[in-house]
């Protein structure tokens, strides 16, 4: 007989149900959050599992990366899809969800999630890191000014190439003579260093680690793609090969406009927004630096720019980051480096 399990997750326990082909609830139990607990239950009960659901979620990567190396055919499926799936049933609880998750375990009416590999948790480990540490740099920054503020200083902009340092110094000199401002002030100044200091070795790793990369260091041949912006790609997009069509990957990014049809209506509107936020303001910061920094034109740039004169300076660039997704994912699966012109690809060619 064929079993399907369904597992409902949370921080401390996790609810197992088991379901037959024909749909009966077999049975119910619970066990820690653990691989190996977990792994204990399923296969003390069923003995011939076809397939094990689970929602994402925050352990729902880490379980399934262990779960299918002791062997376990375990699927992570999108959340959003179960809990429309689940919110058809009267009283919700651990053990219910958990037995709804099997039925659809049973049934196939569910959408698999890609799981990212542990390499590509780790670059976004690091990427994530130090994203969180430049906004809480800027925190403090404009906690200090905003203090300063009330008793009527008003910074001025920081000299370039000296901003981080030459910020503390600025705020030490302009603070006036209160001795409650001046401690609150010093505490803040203080994380300001620590928060700069580690900053700067995080992005240093980064750095070092991207410009020893062959994949990345092609990527940045695009105009305005760095060492951030292609590390960050490639950590999210993780494998290419689940993507049938370069386009489908600048959706995945969230770049392409929402569609709305019912009978006679039918209209697209902003973009959609899902998937990575991080990766989509690393692409649309890009777009930006080519439009407005890259002096040396491009095909992709005059479309932009012409673009922007149509329809406006931010549309252009959400539009110009949608097509350096394609670019970036088309140089990783053919292994080739941005060209300038129609002229190089045919000497290329």
């Amino acid at each position: 007989m064929k079993h399907y399990v369904g597992l409902d997750v949370s921080l401390e326990r996790t609810a197992i149900s088991v379901t037959d082909d024909h749909g009966r609830l077999l049975m119910r139990a619970s066990a820690p959050s653990d691989p190996h607990s977990i792994a204990a239950v399923v296969c003390g009960h069923a003995q011939d599992v076809v397939r094990i659901v689970l929602e994402s979620g925050q352990l729902s990567t880490w379980l399934t990366r262990e779960l299918r190396r002791l062997g376990l055919p375990v699927i992570c499926v999108d959340a959003r899809q179960a809990h429309r799936a689940l919110s058809g049933r009267l009283n919700k609880s651990d053990p219910a969800d958990a037995e709804g998750l099997a039925q659809l375990a049973r049934t196939g009416w569910f959408r698999e999630i890609h799981v990212k590999s542990l390499i590509s948790d780790r670059l976004r480990a690091l990427i994530a890191a130090r994203d969180r540490l430049i906004r809480i740099r800027k925190d403090l920054e404009g906690q200090a000014r905003g203090m300063l503020k009330t008793f009527g200083v008003k910074l001025g902009q920081i000299k370039p190439g000296r901003e981080r340092a030459g910020f503390r110094d600025q705020v030490r000199l302009a603070a006036p003579d209160e001795p409650a401002l001046r401690v609150a002030l010093e505490a803040l100044l203080e994380a300001h260093e620590v928060v700069c200091r580690e900053y700067e070795q995080l992005d240093g790793a980064v750095r070092r680690w991207a410009r020893d990369h062959e994949l990345i260091a092609r990527m940045m041949t695009v105009p305005g793609i760095g060492p951030i912006t292609a590390a960050a790609f490639i950590a999210v997009i993780d494998q290419p090969d689940r993507f049938k069509t370069s386009a489908s990957v600048a959706a995945y990014v969230g770049l392409t406009p929402r569609r709305f049809q019912s009978g006679q209506v039918d209209y697209s509107g902003r973009i959609s927004k899902s998937g990575d936020p991080m990766l989509r303001a690393c692409l649309y910061e890009a777009a930006c630096a080519l439009l407005s920094r890259v002096t040396r034109f491009s095909a992709l740039k005059s479309w932009g720019v012409r673009l922007a004169a149509r329809k406006g300076y931010r549309k252009a660039a959400v539009a110009v980051a949608r097509k350096l997704a394609v670019i970036l994912f088309r140089i990783w699966t053919d292994g080739s480096s941005f060209r300038w012109s129609q002229e190089a690809t045919m000497a290329e060619a």
